[in-house]
């Protein structure tokens, strides 16, 4: 079961929101490398990559490594896990409403088809009694 009310959920999710810091998750989760390196594909300076990379640690996303005056960023998947529990138990949730809504337009189908066959019939039982009258059919 989910808690919903998970603050490390919700850490979690604030980190995932922003393309930036899903990016640089993706860049450290291919192998440890430094904020510098980090900071490289992004139109921004070493200060907001640094924001960044705050809020995925404190999401617990990465951790870092200071050597002298290099800082090293490796990932801490773990969280994931938490987040990947949200979306099976919403997906669960939907499925169920989506077939629920799939049976309901079968059964609305089936009373239609019946109501328009009925009318249907009627329908071609009165244009043969109009064409043919005398007839019976």
């Amino acid at each position: 079961m989910v808690d919903y009310s998970s603050s490390s959920l919700d850490r979690s999710l604030y980190a995932l929101s922003d393309p930036t810091r899903r990016a640089i998750l993706a860049r450290i989760a291919q192998g440890e490398t430094s904020v510098s390196e980090l900071a490289k594909p992004f139109d921004m300076s070493l200060a907001a990559v640094s924001k960044h990379l705050q809020v995925l640690e404190r999401a617990h996303f990465l951790k870092k490594t200071k050597s002298g005056r290099t800082i090293t960023c490796r990932a801490t998947l773990s969280p994931l896990a938490e987040v990947r529990d949200l979306l099976e138990d919403l997906g669960r949730y939907w499925n169920q409403q989506l077939d629920s809504l799939e049976k309901f337009l079968a059964s609305n189908a089936d009373l239609q088809e019946e109501t328009h066959g009925n009318k249907n019939k009627s329908a071609t039982n009165a244009r043969n009694s109009t064409r043919h009258p005398g007839k019976k059919r």
